[in-house]
This record gives C-alpha cells, structure tokens and sequence, in this order.
C-alpha cells in the first residue's frame, strides 16, 4: 500500500491515463468542510433540538448521499431540507483548493474529458461549481441523486463513464473518500486518492487506492496529453 510519504514512487503504479479523469466534488475539488458543518448544526438544531450535532460521525460518511447518511446515523430524514437550503445560502462562502484551477485548465489543454461523480445532488452540483466558476471545466456532474445506487456502488462511474463515451481503462476516479475508491473498484476504474483535504487518511489508504496524490498537481504524472489533440 502507498502512503503519502510514497506519493512520487506510486505514481507509475497504474497506467497513464488516457482519456477521461472523474472527481469527486468535496474534499477534492472544493473545502467545504467548515460551510458543511455550519448547515449541518443548523439543520440538527431545528429538526432535532439543542445539543452537539454529530459532526465528526457525518463527516466519516462524506462520499455518500445525504439520505443515506441520515438513516446511517439513525437521524430524521427531514434535515435534509434545511441541511440543503443552508449548503446553497453559504456555497459563496466555499473555496476552491489551492491548485485546482491550473490543475483542471491543463486537463482540458491536454485534450482530457472530465466529469464529477458526486455524493451531493446533482443541482446542487451544479450550483456549486457555477457559483465558484468551475462548472465550465466539465462535460458531467453528475449526482447521486441521478443514478440508482450512489456511492460507494459503481453506478454513479459507470453512468459518468457512460456519458463520457469511454471504457473504464480510459479513466481515473479521484477520491478522497473510501467510498470513492470502492465506486471506482466496482466500475474497474483506476482510483487515486487525494489527500490534500485529510488530517487523517487512514480510511482512505485502508481502501487501497491505485495511488495516492499529495497535491492536485501530481495528478499530472498520470495524464499525459491524449494522442492526437
């Protein structure tokens, strides 16, 4: 297994990827972290009442839709709303980590398609990466609400493969999740996990990643221009 002392000797671990890289949203493109747990506490507080939301048992179930992690956890399904109308009230306030623009401006210069595989909805993707300028970067976001099974089953990559127009061999999921990796796993796509958002990348490793990536820009040792553009 590679750890993040390893990163640069694991790159040529799986092949060069081709064609198509699929992202995660949150914890890899996006620190959403401080906004998430701001419209977590507010919708604890009005569905359930005072007390501590449990922010760092959500915080073990990222990758995952919302809804599923409410019934994981054993909370009302009924914050989702509020939980929803807060994350599209602060999306302003979400950053885009560091890199992650020249990062997706050189994809697109070597000639890659790229999509979003995500455990948000796909509006509120959508809205986000709108919001923070990203959307135009890619050909797919693509939700769990919009697939039949979301993370960590391989349905939300195979549709994402699906819309790209490529085999699994042709693409890489970027992850910072286990669920992320299992996705990939399940679709036989190559995975990679980030690791730029993690204080704690033991789930993430345990999960076995084709590779790990201590900064976005590592990412490019896997994507070298697509022959022909």
């Amino acid at each position: 297994m590679s750890s993040p002392a390893s990163t640069a000797n694991a790159l040529p671990t799986i092949q060069p990827v081709r064609r198509a890289v699929i992202f995660d949203l949150d914890g890899v493109l996006v620190d959403s972290f401080a906004v998430m747990y701001e419209a977590f506490a507010i919708a604890y507080k009005e569905v359930v009442g005072d007390g501590p939301a449990p922010f760092d048992e959500y915080r073990r179930h990222l990758g995952r839709y919302f809804p599923d992690i409410m019934r994981i956890m054993g909370l009302p399904l009924e914050m989702e709303e509020p939980f929803v109308r807060e994350s599209y009230r602060l999306a302003p306030q979400v950053p885009v980590f560091d890199g992650i623009v020249d990062l997706l401006t050189t994809l697109r210069v070597r000639g890659f398609r790229l999509a979003v595989a995500t455990g948000k909805s796909g509006p509120r993707a959508r809205s986000l990466l709108g919001e923070l300028g990203l959307l135009p970067f890619f050909d797919h976001v693509i939700g769990s609400d919009e697939v039949t099974r979301p993370k960590p089953a391989p349905d939300i990559v195979e549709h994402a493969l699906e819309l790209l127009g490529f085999s699994p061999e042709q693409a890489v999921m970027v992850g910072d999740a286990a669920t992320d990796i299992a996705s990939a796993h399940g679709a036989g796509v190559a995975s990679a996990g980030a690791l730029w958002a993690l204080s704690d990348a033991g789930e993430l490793l345990a999960a076995e990643p084709g590779v790990v990536l201590r900064h976005p820009a590592d990412l490019l040792a896997l994507c070298p221009s697509v022959p022909g553009d």
